[in-house]
């Protein structure tokens, strides 16, 4: 049986892959000033900084759930089986809507056959999920193979960053005031992660050539075989401070697959230009070797 894949846009994918994937794209929105824009359909991430740089603060909200429906409900009547990995849960109310309305699409088609997974991972730690997912259902993997996949994919993709002003976070309702506070203080640089899909301030390092240390330190403690796997870098704006990430990671680890975007419109409404995202598969979470 044909396996449908669907993903939000907020992935960071771009709109060229889900077309020759055949991924089936949910949107999330974009809100500058009065005017609501499609992500990757009428907005792309450069207007986003344009609008930032110049005094913007961009909103976004989550799928709308009647295009969810709309998917549901054709996916039921095609007869498919289909898998659905969202944005993390605890940055979005995405996952939740997808829920309720597949609950309700299946009183009206109760043989709807529709796995949703939150992924607890944004932006490339969710789009190389995706991208996996992708080639295994091409493979024409089964279906248990392919959920059992996601579900261990999801649970190991580590996410690093550092952003340039936390109030960016702070004013999304991302991450709370206080902790957005010291970010600008004396040129300290703050390190989070995401636990339990949630943003989580790490570490505060002043500088920013200690901070790129300090995350190649984290990713050989947390990583496993950081050589041969494909190490996702994201940025806002900045691919001189991606590429010179992708070197000192080549240089430590000999990591030879790397895959490098710009931070797309919906990450960028609320991480602001100058943001730098590292992600890798860490080791299983009962790996005591």
């Amino acid at each position: 049986m044909t396996l449908k894949l669907f993903a939000d846009s907020a992935c960071d994918l771009p709109l060229s892959f889900y077309e020759e994937n055949n991924v089936e794209l949910i949107t999330l929105q974009v809100h500058i000033d009065d005017q609501e824009y499609q992500d990757l359909q009428n907005i792309q991430p450069e207007q986003v900084y344009e609008e930032i740089r110049a005094g913007k603060m961009p909103k976004t909200s989550q799928a709308s759930p009647q295009r969810l429906q709309e998917l549901f409900t054709d996916l039921a009547k095609s007869g498919e089986s289909g898998l659905y990995i969202a944005m993390s849960s605890g940055l979005s109310g995405t996952y939740q809507t997808a829920v309720m309305v597949k609950n309700q699409v299946k009183e009206q088609f109760p043989d709807l056959d529709l796995t949703i997974i939150d992924s607890k991972a944004v932006s490339l730690g969710y789009g190389m999920t995706v991208m996996a997912l992708a080639e295994r259902i091409k493979n024409n993997e089964s279906k248990e193979d392919i959920i059992k996949f996601a579900q261990s994919n999801c649970d190991r993709m580590e996410h690093l960053f550092t952003i340039e002003d936390l109030e960016f976070l702070a004013a999304g309702g991302r991450l709370s005031r206080s902790s957005a506070f010291f970010g600008g203080l004396l040129n300290i640089k703050p390190l989070l992660h995401i636990e339990e899909g949630k943003l989580v301030p790490l570490e505060k390092i002043r500088g920013k050539k200690k901070l790129l240390k300090r995350m190649l330190d984290l990713m050989e403690e947390r990583g496993i075989d950081l050589e041969n796997q494909l190490i996702g870098i994201c940025h806002g704006d900045d691919e001189e401070t991606a590429l010179v990430m992708k070197k000192m990671i080549e240089e430590r680890f000999g990591t030879k697959s790397f895959y490098i975007r710009l931070i797309g419109a919906i990450v960028a409404s609320h991480a602001g230009p100058g943001t730098l995202a590292v992600f890798f598969l860490k080791k299983p979470r009962f790996d005591i070797g």
